[in-house]
């Protein structure tokens, strides 16, 4: 069984094996040793060049934030940022189209099937080109008749007249980022993923550039917008180009490989991702609203501030367990499956190490870095601080799991569970909130994702490991 395993001993092993895979040469794939060594070393590849690009972004933001903020004024600088936080609400745009493309290619890299890497590929590029000319349209046709003055709730005359334009910006490079995300999703799904993040990092640097370049010549609003957000669309411009033509030149997308099954099974597995995404965000979502809603806005500040500190550690954690899911998809494909279970194992002793000793520091020591960090106006209680590092520990282990149930098409289940657990955690925040104060809303969360999420998957796990092998052809036709 899964959970029967020496700690010392699978620690050193996790540790053994983190070292061996930090190298540039591949390693033999043509044994089942062989395969699971390349896995590790792309895992680890791909988690590096993940935080590089992460500590990039990080800067570049410490950068252009006070430029921008300075250049624009208070007012034009709040629509910039109403503008970009618009990339988390249009990120259902594709309707999971994004990560069912990654797994039918990471299943067909796992069969060595090209000719269904190639059906899949061109049918993911046009089903999500035609999404993005229908958003393309549907903005066109509604722009005239949206008063972007009044949504954004801007009183100067400049900041009115530049509104529109830089909307219309936005969702113009937003679009083009839909189908060319396709190579992105091409070198997630054949676990290569260090290579979107090295064109992360340019984009980022592109964009920095673009920022710099329009504050230079007293550009408006709008340009300023196209640079920010053009500036990484250049970068998967190049990626696209090079990789089509160098890297994947069997894959470049073309009408006549893509076929309607392939485009149905996107389409089913995207949907089934789409749900899961929406239920996983509104079950995050409810927090801020109840605190307000219940407590007042001021508590909206006393717990959102506490949670970013914990809020690093799980930004950590999926820089590396994040490159799992293709790898579980390719795996199972390949009926190797006891690298699977040892992978499980060993990815969730790595979270818990990781997350553990850092959430306790934080429950302990949160009030004094708090009040140094932002001063004494917030002072989150040792009740709601421990609250935040269990379920921080909880979260990021759940997370690891949802990896495999991500990699092997198990996500009815997650629907099931993610929608229980945001029901019951709702209900739970709104009594506890009036009960307890401000961490009742913390352990409210806990007590649904527990009875919803952490108990059902202990249950359900052990059955999954043990029938991987019966679930090996059926798992690419169910969910």
């Amino acid at each position: 069984m899964f959970y029967r395993f020496d700690f010392t001993g699978a620690l050193m092993e996790v540790t053994r094996k983190a070292a061996l895979s930090l190298r540039l040469k591949a390693f033999d794939t043509s044994t089942s040793e062989g395969r699971s060594q390349e896995r590790y070393r792309r895992v680890a590849l791909t988690a590096v060049a993940s935080a590089i690009a992460k500590v990039i972004s990080i800067l570049t933001a410490l950068i252009t934030i006070p430029l921008t903020l300075g250049y624009l004024g208070a007012e034009r600088y709040g629509v910039w940022m109403t503008i970009s936080s618009m990339v988390l609400l249009l990120g259902f745009a594709d309707l999971g189209m994004g990560n069912g493309l990654l797994n039918t290619i990471s299943e067909a890299n796992g069969k060595d099937d090209r000719q269904a890497a190639i059906n899949y590929v061109s049918s993911g590029f046009f089903m999500l080109l035609a999404v993005a000319l229908l958003i393309v349209v549907a903005f066109i046709i509604a722009n005239p008749y949206i008063p972007w003055p009044r949504v954004f709730n801007i009183k100067s005359r400049l900041a009115a007249q530049e509104a529109g334009p830089a909307i219309a910006a936005f969702m113009a490079i937003f679009a083009l980022n839909l189908p060319l995300g396709v190579v992105q999703r091409i070198q997630m799904g054949y676990q290569e993923g260090y290579l979107t993040n090295i064109y992360q990092c340019l984009g980022n640097l592109f964009g920095l550039l673009a920022v710099l370049l329009v504050i230079h010549v007293q550009g408006g609003l709008a340009w300023l917008v196209l640079g920010m957000a053009g500036g990484p669309a250049l970068a998967s411009l190049i990626n696209w180009w090079i990789s089509f033509r160098f890297r994947y030149p069997w894959l470049r997308p073309q009408w006549r490989s893509a076929t309607k099954a392939s485009g149905q099974r996107i389409l089913h597995v995207g949907l089934l991702f789409f749900v899961l995404q929406l239920m996983v965000a509104l079950s995050f979502a409810s927090d801020n609203l109840v605190a307000a809603q219940i407590l007042g806005p001021e508590a909206v500040t006393q717990f959102s501030v506490p949670m970013r500190m914990f809020s690093i550690l799980p930004m950590i954690v999926s820089m590396i367990i994040a490159p799992l899911w293709p790898a579980y998809g390719e795996a199972l494909a390949r009926g190797e499956l006891g690298w699977i279970r040892k992978t499980l194992i060993r990815s969730l002793l790595l979270t818990f190490l990781l997350v553990a000793l850092p959430s306790l520091l934080l429950i302990l020591f949160g009030l004094q870095i708090v009040h140094v960090w932002v001063g004494p106006e917030i002072s989150p209680s040792f009740l709601l601080l421990a609250g935040m590092g269990i379920w921080t520990i909880m979260q990021n282990l759940g997370s690891t799991v949802a990896m495999l149930l991500n990699g092997v098409n198990i996500i009815r289940f997650q629907i099931f569970s993610a929608s229980l657990f945001g029901i019951s955690a709702l209900i739970a925040k709104i009594f506890l909130a009036k009960i307890m104060g401000l961490s009742g809303i913390i352990w409210g969360t806990i007590i649904g994702y527990t009875c919803f999420t952490v108990i059902p998957y202990c249950i359900y796990l052990p059955k999954l490991l043990s029938t991987l092998h019966l679930r090996r052809e059926l798992i690419p036709k169910e969910s």
